[in-house]
């Protein structure tokens, strides 16, 4: 997989968090308020794209720079991830993507989906959590033993699945959209597996448990 990042427009991010995570020659997108974190954190993006309703900073010279209006039809986050599926970057991890207002935080959620029909994985990472979708098919997951995790169905009424690996296991369980019983489960081992036979789910790992 080819994978890039983006910094989107929450405030008060862990500026010295994306700074550490984002490797060097990274190819990095920014949402609008995200290129001013990543100017905090010392970062030259390879594109900056919003309509710029919450970025005050003048933008440089010499990076792709898409204006978008301000009535549109998707999030600047979301333009950002159909910005990168189109240059081929098909693992996306988005960072600033949370803690900020409740809408943009659900909204962010719903593009781990609109980046899943079009064939790519995103990941919303914090310090504290990691966030993804987990589609149709086997996940794996290793040397995780301890950390806490979350499923919820999303995009469905129910999902079935199995897990393997976790203090509470699943056979084939049918877990309804209305009964979010997937909540802190726990990884236990070298390894744990989560088969979705049906349906998809929202994973949330709880990254650092001193939070919890």
């Amino acid at each position: 997989m080819k994978k890039c990042y983006i910094i989107a427009g929450a405030p008060s991010p862990d500026i010295d968090f994306i700074k550490n995570e984002i490797p060097p020659n990274a190819f990095v997108l920014c949402a609008d308020r995200g290129y001013t974190h990543a100017k905090a954190a010392q970062i030259t993006p390879s594109v900056i794209i919003g309509d710029f309703d919450s970025c005050s900073d003048t933008l440089p010279d010499g990076v792709e720079t898409i204006t978008l209006e301000r009535e549109k039809l998707y999030t600047d986050t979301v333009y950002c991830i159909d910005n990168a599926l189109q240059k081929g970057y098909d693992e996306i991890t988005v960072l600033a993507a949370t803690g900020g207002r409740l809408d943009h935080t659900v909204a962010n959620l719903h593009a781990l989906e609109y980046a899943a029909d079009r064939g790519g994985r995103v990941t919303l990472l914090s310090r504290r959590e990691a966030i993804t979708l987990l589609t149709q098919g086997s996940h794996s997951f290793e040397n995780r033993d301890g950390l806490t995790f979350s499923l919820f169905p999303i995009g469905c009424e129910a999902a079935v699945l199995s897990i393997s690996g976790a203090h509470y296991p699943l056979d084939r369980y049918v877990y309804e959209s209305r009964n979010p019983v997937g909540v802190s489960n726990i990884f236990e081992g070298e390894s744990c597996m989560i088969d979705v036979h049906s349906g998809s789910l929202l994973m949330i790992i709880n990254r650092d448990d001193s939070y919890l």
